[in-house]
């Protein structure tokens, strides 16, 4: 094969996506800190965690992925120059976004009178009810943030939101510290102190990230755009029409997982924290991934807006390459060092063994979350998107949810059935995202 073909690609992809990386990295070390304290905090509290985070995580994702139908068609503008649009398609997709993050939040909220009859342990719900609703609090910052952020990856600019994320972090580790345990003379809150640091958080970012654009040097360009309305109709169906695939496809993986969170709490509240234990150290793999995934959606977008369809090809690979190289060392530091890294969250030695029992079919879905990944941001970055909402569906929710429930219950094989099944979905998506990757592309080159 010949490499140096992708050569301005690889350069490209890493030049955009080490800041995104930097900010993942910070986000998986908020994820640890969170997780850590409050497991040591006490192992109903870790559970409660899982059960919430899990079950939000479908909404959050679906907001954010709405969110991400933003980055191809300003990346394509940004190809061209045409600054005064991306400006009306920013405020245009405020709008958007955040009437669909009203409505999911709607939904959500009508889902916290039914808790109590999702199979969960008794004990864990005067934990869960405060903590869902702090997080529900904090969906409409986060969808707020990400429109503004998918304006800054759209123009080829990853450090700004990844800077903010970053300072934010530190906010929110700090408030972790204090709040949990009760430090400073403030009032030991556990789990929900968790929660209340996080909200804070995710206020000052969305607030800093919105001045830089309506204030800042760096929105100047765009400004005169966003002031000045026209076509409302068009471009709002237009965002739409990419952003709801995108978002439905981000849904149904993410229900998927989440989904085990559920069967994981039918099981009990120790394969229900160990499996939060996985799901965060796995996040290490996912982040990694998505940050490479996503700088090359935006290398990929730029040959798009010039309809280079060789060179959306070799963006797709480039960024393959380098995700497999990810993988590959994701998975040795799992194999080598996954019990040592457990060890940080939970002193709870049956916790700890049911989490390292699965470790072998947690490596096993890394080259299929990392394929799938790809090829679902290479379909992103074309805004052929369409096909990711009906793949993601079949993928995670006509096989991935039923297979989770079959190993996990029907087989009897528990924690290890639920993460064994994470690979039958991601595979399948992986195989079906690259087909129809290369159908768009070819399609393109034709038009």
């Amino acid at each position: 094969m010949d490499f140096a073909k992708y050569k301005p690609h690889y350069k490209s992809i890493i030049f955009l996506g080490l800041p995104l990386l930097v900010g993942q990295l910070g986000n998986i070390a908020v994820g640890f800190a969170d997780n850590i304290m409050v497991g040591h905090h006490g192992t109903p509290e870790l559970a409660a965690a899982s059960f919430v985070n899990n079950f939000f995580n479908v909404a959050l994702f679906a907001c954010v992925g709405f969110a991400y139908g933003l980055t191809p068609l300003i990346g394509s503008l940004h190809a061209r120059n045409e600054n005064r649009r991306i400006g009306a398609y920013v405020r245009i997709g405020l709008r958007i976004n955040l009437i669909f993050t009203l409505l999911v939040s709607a939904i959500m909220l009508g889902i916290y009178f039914f808790l109590d009859r999702l199979g969960q342990p008794s004990e864990l719900m005067v934990f869960i009810r405060p903590y869902y609703l702090i997080v529900l609090a904090g969906m409409i910052p986060v969808c707020l943030f990400n429109v503004f952020a998918q304006w800054c990856f759209g123009i080829g600019n990853t450090v700004v939101p990844t800077a903010i994320l970053l300072a934010g972090n530190v906010v929110n580790i700090a408030g972790n510290y204090v709040l949990i345990f009760g430090h400073f003379g403030a009032p030991e809150l556990g789990l929900t102190g968790a929660g209340l640091s996080t909200l804070g958080t995710r206020i000052l970012t969305m607030t800093a990230i919105a001045l830089i654009f309506l204030y800042g040097r760096r929105g100047a360009a765009y400004r005169e755009g966003y002031r000045q309305p026209g076509h409302e109709a068009g471009r709002g169906s237009k965002i739409a029409r990419t952003g709801f695939p995108v978002a439905m496809q981000m849904f149904f993986e993410t229900a998927a997982f989440s989904g085990s969170a559920v069967i994981a709490g039918l099981l009990g509240a120790i394969p229900l924290a160990a499996l939060q234990i996985i799901v965060v150290i796995g996040m290490f793999g996912f982040c990694i991934y998505y940050s490479i995934g996503g700088a090359m959606a935006i290398d990929l977008s730029f040959a798009a807006g010039r309809t280079d369809n060789t060179g959306m090809r070799r963006s797709a690979w480039a960024g393959y390459h380098l995700t497999l190289v990810s993988m590959l060392a994701a998975s040795a530091l799992f194999i080598f060092c996954g019990r040592d890294i457990m060890g940080w969250f939970t002193d709870d030695a049956a916790v700890l063994t049911a989490a390292g029992a699965v470790i072998f079919p947690m490596v096993l879905y890394q080259l299929g979350d990392a394929t799938q990944i790809t090829f679902a941001n290479a379909l992103r970055g074309t805004s052929q998107v369409t096909p990711m909402l009906f793949i993601a569906f079949f993928s995670y929710v006509i096989v991935g949810l039923p297979a989770t429930y079959v190993l996990a219950i029907t087989a009897g094989l528990g924690l290890y059935g639920i993460v064994l099944s994470f690979s039958a979905s991601l595979f399948l998506a992986a195989i079906l995202y690259f087909i129809f990757f290369m159908k768009a592309t070819k399609a393109r080159k034709m038009q």
